[in-house]
């Protein structure tokens, strides 16, 4: 049940697009217990509008950074979460080739009756 938003640089391949979100659902799939087929992403491309410190806690950011937000329930572990930091991480590196130190991610958690999939419903509270 998450929803998946990942801002990235415009002027990139169909392709690379697609190795962000494949990256990021097989982390969630293999770390937090996402199920298959529960796919919710939104990529945003930016020609402007991606501001950051390309220096922040002594990690070297190239314009290729990639910012990847997640909401999801609350109720995973901290150990769980790491765990999924370092598969997004590990996926990305892999394809679409980004760097470690450009990709920043933040989790935001939610209860139940914050989810309507459609028909105006609540779905996980029925």
């Amino acid at each position: 049940m998450p929803l998946v938003r990942i801002s990235h640089r415009s002027g990139v391949t169909e392709a690379y697009r697609q190795a962000l979100s494949e990256g990021v659902q097989e982390a969630m799939e293999s770390t937090v217990n996402v199920p298959p087929h529960d796919r919710f992403h939104i990529l945003t491309e930016h020609a402007v509008g991606l501001f950051f410190d390309p220096h922040y806690l002594g990690i070297e950011r190239t314009p290729d950074w990639v910012a990847i937000q997640i909401t999801l329930r609350k109720g995973r572990t901290v150990e769980m979460k790491q765990a999924l930091y370092r598969r997004i991480v590990e996926n990305l590196v892999k394809a679409p080739g980004l760097r470690p130190e450009d990709v920043l991610i933040c989790l935001v958690e939610n209860d139940l009756a914050d989810w309507s999939f459609g028909m105006g419903v609540a779905q996980y509270v029925q």
